[in-house]
Protein backbone atom coordinates (compact mmCIF):
# COMPACT_ATOMS: atom_id res chain seq x y z
CA UNK A 1 0.00 0.00 0.00
CA UNK A 2 2.38 2.25 0.54
CA UNK A 3 4.65 2.00 -2.33
CA UNK A 4 1.40 2.29 -4.30
CA UNK A 5 1.05 6.08 -2.64
CA UNK A 6 4.64 6.73 -3.04
CA UNK A 7 4.35 5.62 -6.70
CA UNK A 8 1.05 8.12 -7.40
CA UNK A 9 2.27 10.82 -5.45
CA UNK A 10 5.52 10.63 -7.85
CA UNK A 11 3.44 10.79 -10.85
CA UNK A 12 1.12 13.69 -9.51
CA UNK A 13 4.59 15.57 -9.38
CA UNK A 14 5.37 14.63 -12.89
CA UNK A 15 1.93 16.14 -14.04
CA UNK A 16 2.22 19.03 -12.39
CA UNK A 17 5.72 20.14 -13.21
CA UNK A 18 5.31 18.58 -17.05
CA UNK A 19 3.43 21.78 -18.02
CA UNK A 20 6.15 23.76 -17.32
CA UNK A 21 8.94 21.95 -19.04
CA UNK A 22 6.72 21.99 -22.35
CA UNK A 23 6.66 25.52 -22.00
CA UNK A 24 9.54 26.66 -22.56
CA UNK A 25 11.03 27.88 -25.75
CA UNK A 26 14.74 27.81 -27.11
CA UNK A 27 16.10 30.87 -28.07
CA UNK A 28 16.38 31.85 -31.27
CA UNK A 29 13.73 29.20 -32.18
CA UNK A 30 10.93 29.50 -34.66
CA UNK A 31 8.04 30.46 -33.35
CA UNK A 32 5.25 27.55 -32.44
CA UNK A 33 2.24 26.78 -34.83
CA UNK A 34 -0.86 28.61 -34.79
CA UNK A 35 -2.62 25.33 -33.13
CA UNK A 36 -5.84 27.74 -33.14
CA UNK A 37 -5.39 27.81 -37.01
CA UNK A 38 -4.50 24.02 -37.52
CA UNK A 39 -7.91 22.86 -35.22
CA UNK A 40 -9.87 25.05 -36.74
CA UNK A 41 -10.18 23.43 -39.96
CA UNK A 42 -10.87 20.04 -38.06
CA UNK A 43 -13.70 21.63 -36.40
CA UNK A 44 -15.15 22.77 -39.63
CA UNK A 45 -14.18 19.75 -41.25
CA UNK A 46 -16.26 17.96 -38.74
CA UNK A 47 -19.45 20.45 -38.40
CA UNK A 48 -19.76 19.80 -42.23
CA UNK A 49 -19.73 16.09 -42.19
CA UNK A 50 -22.54 15.84 -39.53
CA UNK A 51 -24.31 18.57 -41.44
CA UNK A 52 -24.26 16.36 -44.55
CA UNK A 53 -24.96 13.34 -43.06
CA UNK A 54 -28.46 14.98 -40.86
CA UNK A 55 -29.28 16.66 -44.26
CA UNK A 56 -29.53 13.19 -45.73
CA UNK A 57 -31.52 11.59 -42.80
CA UNK A 58 -33.76 14.29 -42.98
CA UNK A 59 -34.07 14.48 -46.54
CA UNK A 60 -34.18 10.41 -47.09
CA UNK A 61 -37.10 10.65 -44.55
CA UNK A 62 -38.73 13.45 -45.95
CA UNK A 63 -38.84 11.69 -49.45
CA UNK A 64 -40.13 8.51 -47.83
CA UNK A 65 -42.98 9.98 -45.85
CA UNK A 66 -44.13 11.90 -48.97
CA UNK A 67 -43.84 8.82 -51.03
CA UNK A 68 -45.79 6.47 -47.89
CA UNK A 69 -48.50 10.02 -47.81
CA UNK A 70 -48.56 12.04 -51.29
CA UNK A 71 -51.71 14.08 -49.36
CA UNK A 72 -49.56 15.10 -46.94
CA UNK A 73 -46.44 16.20 -48.64
CA UNK A 74 -47.17 19.99 -48.43
CA UNK A 75 -46.74 19.74 -44.52
CA UNK A 76 -43.35 17.25 -45.12
CA UNK A 77 -41.83 19.87 -47.17
CA UNK A 78 -42.28 22.74 -44.79
CA UNK A 79 -40.59 20.73 -41.93
CA UNK A 80 -38.37 19.57 -43.93
CA UNK A 81 -37.01 23.09 -44.80
CA UNK A 82 -37.30 23.85 -41.34
CA UNK A 83 -34.80 20.82 -40.63
CA UNK A 84 -32.66 21.40 -43.15
CA UNK A 85 -31.93 25.55 -42.03
CA UNK A 86 -31.91 24.38 -38.43
CA UNK A 87 -29.45 22.03 -39.79
CA UNK A 88 -27.67 24.38 -41.72
CA UNK A 89 -27.08 27.07 -39.23
CA UNK A 90 -24.58 24.60 -37.11
CA UNK A 91 -22.09 24.57 -39.69
CA UNK A 92 -22.54 28.44 -40.02
CA UNK A 93 -22.39 28.52 -36.03
CA UNK A 94 -19.23 27.14 -36.77
CA UNK A 95 -17.82 29.22 -39.30
CA UNK A 96 -18.77 32.14 -37.30
CA UNK A 97 -16.56 31.13 -34.02
CA UNK A 98 -13.69 29.55 -36.33
CA UNK A 99 -13.52 33.44 -38.23
CA UNK A 100 -13.63 35.42 -34.74
CA UNK A 101 -11.22 32.93 -32.80
CA UNK A 102 -8.76 32.79 -36.04
CA UNK A 103 -8.87 36.57 -36.64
Amino acid sequence: MRTAAITLAVFAVMCFLAPAVFAQEKPGAPPAANWVAITSGFSMAIASAGCGLAQGKASAGASEGIARNPGASGMIQNMLILALVLIESMALYTFAIIFLKVR
